[in-house]
């Protein structure tokens, strides 16, 4: 689960069939890699794939979705008849590795912040969280905002309404599931369900829940921050206060963190990382300040420190 770049040209809002990401199908597209880290793109789509994967044509496909949105997948092989495991997913989720099951949360939160952070693949997720500030919102009203921020971005790709919809409706069940009517796989709790960020207040409106998020670990907020950094601000020494709160993109906005909570996980960075950020507030001015180093380095000693 890399660094993603946000691409500015480029808008995505289908794949999923239009089933929420479950606990267990990252590990299941990360199971089908043989010794070299290689998984064969047949294993999605053969007759054999309902089988492998014990579940529905439908749920397959949607499977292979949520492992590339999600950095488990990486279309960069050689070959191009296989995709490749990414370093970090290998860390995670082979057998014996940080979190095989995904049962810790914060691999729930690191799928949050691709999908929601970077939204190489998931569109929705990362305007959802980036551009909507309204205290209650329903399905129906996001449609025409999220289809003319589709129009800004790509304005030569046709979508459809009830694409967007559909798209709309999987995004709002993967943070507060419906608990009614549907069919049985609507009961089975989503990985993002457990993170608390968004809730039904009444039937088909909800509202984000802002404020401190217990089981967001240090290290991953730590992680998130150097992501960011790398995508809005590379070359900079520092960072302010505003940004890292505020700003599309930014952890505090994505996690839906309050100000306080922020600039309480900002005062443990100097100890996290042994110096290389470092929080300062001197007169009134607060920000954050990076050291020359191997950046990349530390967002993998991260990761590992975020399921101590």
């Amino acid at each position: 689960m890399r660094t993603i770049k946000n691409s500015s040209s480029h808008v995505h809002f289908s794949g999923h069939e239009t089933f929420p990401l479950r606990q267990m199908w990252l590990k299941k597209a990360f199971d089908q890699a043989d010794a070299g880290g290689r998984v064969p793109k047949a294993a999605f789509t053969d007759e054999n794939a309902i089988a492998a994967f014990g579940v529905g044509k439908n749920m397959v496909s949607s499977i292979r979705h949520w492992a590339m949105a999600c950095d488990i997948l990486r279309d960069t092989c050689e070959d191009s008849n296989f995709f490749e495991i990414s370093p970090i997913a290998n860390e995670i989720l082979r057998d014996g590795g940080l979190d095989p099951y995904a049962e810790n949360p914060s691999t729930a939160w690191h799928a949050h912040w691709l999908l929601a952070g970077k939204g190489t693949r998931s569109t929705t997720w990362r305007w959802l969280f980036n551009h909507v500030t309204s205290p209650t919102f329903t399905r129906q009203e996001l449609e025409a905002p999220l289809e003319g921020f589709a129009r800004k971005i790509d304005p030569k790709k046709r979508i459809s309404s009830s694409t967007l919809s559909r798209d709309l409706e999987t995004c709002l069940r993967s943070y507060a599931p419906r608990f009614a009517g549907g069919s049985p796989e609507d009961f089975a709790e989503p990985l993002l369900g457990e993170l608390g960020l968004l809730q039904e207040v009444h039937k088909g409106q909800y509202a984000f829940r802002r404020g401190p998020k217990a089981t967001l670990h240090d290290g991953l907020f730590a992680y998130a921050l150097l992501d960011y950094w790398e995508s809005s601000a590379q070359g900079l020494s520092s960072m302010a206060f505003e940004a890292i709160s505020y700003g599309e993109g930014s952890p505090g906005r994505v996690f839906k963190l309050d100000e306080d909570s922020v600039a309480e996980r900002l005062m443990a960075l100097s100890d996290l990382t042994d110096g290389y950020l470092m929080w300062t507030d001197t007169a009134g001015l607060r920000q954050v300040h990076k050291q020359s180093g191997d950046s990349d380095k530390l967002r993998s000693e991260l990761i590992g420190r975020a399921y101590d």
